[in-house]
């Protein structure tokens, strides 16, 4: 898919004016809070048979947390279901497609997102939103920040479950500087042409973007 068909024909790289920013980030709170809350009432059944599996396959807790950068590089724990085995290795390293450290369960998890599913919280407490940049590892902020020219402007917003990148291709593992660039272009697109609209359009592309780039 070509991000360029979800982002509006005119008014490119604009700024909005402050009274359309309030305005637009008030009614996206709301829509955060309404539709995640919902979210997860409907998926409370599938949650929990979730959280029995990830029991049952492996030792450990169901939920896994990690420190990440909000908007203004404020931090928070980020909430998802455990993927990978417990262990104590040192240092953050990214899962790479067929790594051993994922479970039977935490393989389908990832491949499916559904391993994101408890970030419904993370929207509910204000932390993050339904749509926006996605959030990494403080040390690969540390990292990409150092290499990559406007890397630090994602924390302009609040990052997302989903986001422009992941729509067309760029999500999961980021292998090279060259692939964080690609990324790192999308979030700020998404940043300068953001919308209701455009968040729309990114929330109903999420699904069928699962099944055409499962994850890793």
């Amino acid at each position: 898919m070509s991000y360029a068909r979800l982002l509006p024909e005119t008014h490119k790289n604009r700024n909005l004016p402050p009274p359309r920013i309030v305005a637009y980030e008030t009614t996206k709170r709301t829509l955060d809070v309404l539709i995640a809350a919902l979210l997860l009432l409907a998926f409370l059944p599938l949650l929990l048979i979730i959280a029995l599996a990830i029991r049952l396959d492996s030792p450990g807790p169901v939920l896994f947390t990690q420190w990440r950068s909000g908007c203004n590089g404020a931090r928070f724990r980020i909430v998802k279901f455990r993927s990978m085995r417990v262990h104590q290795g040192a240092g953050v390293r990214q899962a790479r497609r067929g790594d051993p450290r994922v479970t039977r369960v935490g393989r389908f998890l990832r491949k499916t997102s559904l391993d994101e599913l408890p970030q419904l919280l993370n929207v509910l407490l204000g932390d993050m939103s339904l749509v926006g940049p996605r959030p990494h590892a403080t040390v690969h902020d540390e990292e990409f920040g150092k290499l990559v020219v406007g890397y630090r402007r994602r924390y302009a917003v609040k990052p997302g479950i989903t986001g422009l990148a992941q729509v067309v291709g760029q999500r999961g593992e980021t292998p090279s500087v060259e692939t964080m660039m690609q990324r790192v272009a999308l979030d700020l697109a998404y940043i300068e042409q953001r919308s209701l609209l455009l968040d729309m359009k990114i929330l109903i592309a999420t699904v069928p973007a699962l099944v055409r780039y499962p994850g890793v």
